[in-house]
């Protein structure tokens, strides 16, 4: 029986809720599930690289041999092995981690939500790279903080810019590798004056890695967690070395921290999945990953040079882009005068699309700047795409 209401619900929704807003890019992928359309615009790893037999064996060996423990509430800080494996991966020679300092989390991104959580008060400073990865932005303005941008240029974060933003901050976020959205990665040398400059102030610094594995050239750089872990904050993630969809991130902290960012995640979701973390450690626990991430980074590197190729043959004088050595993006600037966000309705309608980089930005956005990701596309298909945006450049110059 339906009851009459006549006082329909008058929803008052929380000062938090009225200022969300949704991604830029998911609602772009909405549109982009159109087979007609050349997708330059989603991060998403390429379903190729998905161990999807190697999947099938784990689960089915998890399900027969422990079954009854995989499928049962698990700690809220993770699967120990798995936690224990991380650990061991992150140490170095001249830095101990012990499995104490990882908490696992639903994806990355509940791993930027906890952080907010427990470092951010409303109107806290949080500084930023200048363009930074925007579900970062989103996750931490829930919190409602004061971003302020660090300078950077073709050589990613400049660190020498901190001094004249640092007072009061709560924390410095940044990818160091491959970075999202500009495929700027951090040399040594500045690796180390970063970190430096973050202990001079006594500035927690985040290092979002989940691109790390993903050079080129098979040469990962050195972590900065390993250079002060009393100071970094490290945040890995399953989704781009393995597969997304299993969602299964960690975070690497110092204790007192990760201590308060356990509680946190209890009053969120009490723990990550146990039986997809028992999964992933029967997947990595042999070495893996060792013999699989080579093919991901020979797929990505190959595709990355098709539409570096193609953007040098088409796209016209004045535009430029950055030339990654890893990663999944190409960023690219327009000149001055050109809006990308009136790019992509052209674009759109020539059914192509990317991604303008103006969300990207926490203060000031940059509106002639868009981001290309080129790892789910063939080569015909990045070739036809680019030669098509090359034209609508030419078009708006």
């Amino acid at each position: 029986m339906k009851i009459e209401n006549p006082n329909p619900i008058q929803w008052h929704f929380s000062e938090r809720a009225q200022q969300l807003q949704s991604s830029f890019i998911r609602e772009i992928l909405k549109i982009t599930q159109r087979p007609e359309i050349i997708s330059f615009a989603g991060g998403l790893p390429s379903p190729a690289t998905f161990p999807v037999e190697r999947m099938k064996e784990a689960y089915d060996r998890v399900l027969t041999n422990t079954g009854k423990i995989a499928l049962q509430y698990g700690p809220t800080d993770g699967y120990a092995p798995l936690r224990e494996w991380i650990a061991n991966s992150l140490s170095t020679e001249g830095g101990k981690i012990v499995p104490e300092q990882i908490l696992m989390t639903s994806g990355s991104q509940q791993a930027l939500d906890l952080l907010g959580k427990v470092l951010v008060d409303e109107g806290s400073r949080v500084l930023v790279e200048t363009p930074s990865y925007l579900g970062a932005l989103q996750a931490f303005s829930v919190y409602r903080p004061e971003f302020k941008s660090v300078d950077t240029d073709d050589d990613g974060l400049v660190p020498s810019s901190i001094d004249a933003v640092a007072e009061g901050a709560r924390m410095l976020y940044a990818l160091p590798n491959f970075q999202n959205p500009t495929g700027r990665s951090l040399s040594v040398e500045r690796r180390v004056e970063l970190v430096e400059t973050c202990a001079r102030h006594g500035l927690p610094l985040i290092e979002d890695d989940p691109y790390g594995s993903l050079s080129y050239k098979g040469a990962p750089m050195p972590k900065m967690v390993a250079m002060n872990p009393d100071g970094v904050i490290y945040m890995g993630s399953f989704s781009k070395v393995l597969t997304p969809g299993i969602r299964l991130g960690y975070v690497c902290a110092p204790l007192p921290l990760v201590r308060r960012l356990e509680l946190a995640k209890q009053a969120a979701d009490l723990h990550t999945a146990q039986l997809t973390q028992m999964v992933v450690h029967d997947v990595v626990k042999d070495g893996f990953l060792d013999e699989h991430i080579p093919t991901i980074r020979t797929l990505y590197g190959n595709q990355c040079q098709v539409m570096l190729d193609a953007m040098a043959e088409h796209f016209p004088s004045g535009v430029t882009w950055t030339k990654p050595e890893g990663g999944m993006f190409i960023w690219v600037t327009l000149p001055k005068h050109i809006d990308a966000m009136k790019l992509l309705d052209l674009s759109l309608a020539a059914k192509v699309a990317f991604v303008p980089g103006s969300p990207f930005y926490a203060n000031e956005p940059e509106t002639n700047t868009m981001r290309l990701s080129f790892v789910t596309v063939p080569p015909e298909r990045i070739r036809e795409g680019i030669a098509i945006l090359g034209k609508l450049i030419a078009g708006m110059m």
